[in-house]
């Protein structure tokens, strides 16, 4: 079963029923009643928009059955301090992270692979970050750099040999990096 979307915007918990696989598009967007939420090891993918805009959204709980997660599923998630991504995940979409302002600690698993367009985009509360040295590419196109705008980012370390990810800094302009491999 796929949730599509929720009755009242204005909920500060939601209880997501242990027979839903996916959260789709758009399903908790605007909900910025919405402290927390505990998401059911049924669920193996979390839609583009999924939380966009839970500006109340302080913890969630995100169960290793989950592979995928959307183009910005958590953007303008203000006030979310920390999140680990499971272990099935193996990319890291474009503004996933978009504008998490309080961000200050997230972890990622090996087996990530890439690392997308404005992922961490204005998390200027994340101070510092370990790429893990299964991601092979992190994105630094013309404006679009993972960590643009993440002011107070200034550790990266990489668990990969020097050199090996091309871009360095990818827009953390207060950065040092510490190449690992």
């Amino acid at each position: 079963m796929i949730l599509e979307s929720i009755i009242s915007r204005k909920a500060s918990s939601i209880n997501i029923p242990s027979n839903v696989t996916s959260i789709g598009t758009y399903a908790f967007s605007d909900c910025t009643s919405l402290t927390s939420i505990t998401i059911p090891s049924s669920v193996t993918s979390i839609g583009d928009y999924a939380f966009y805009n839970c500006t109340s959204l302080k913890s969630i709980n995100i169960p290793n059955s989950v592979t995928s997660i959307g183009d910005y599923a958590f953007k303008n998630c203000t006030l979310l301090t920390s999140i680990t991504i499971p272990d099935g995940v193996t990319r890291i979409n474009k503004n996933t992270f978009y504008d998490c302002t309080s961000l200050k600690s997230i972890t990622i698993p090996d087996g990530v692979t890439s690392i997308g367009d404005s992922a961490f985009y204005d998390c200027t509360s994340l101070t510092s970050i370990t790429i893990p040295s299964s991601v092979t590419s992190i994105s630094s196109g013309y404006y679009i750099y993972a960590f643009q705008n993440c002011t107070s980012l200034t550790s990266i370390t990489i668990n990969k040999p020097e050199g090996s990810i091309s871009g360095a800094p990818w827009g953390a302009k207060n950065a040092t990096i510490t190449w690992n491999g």
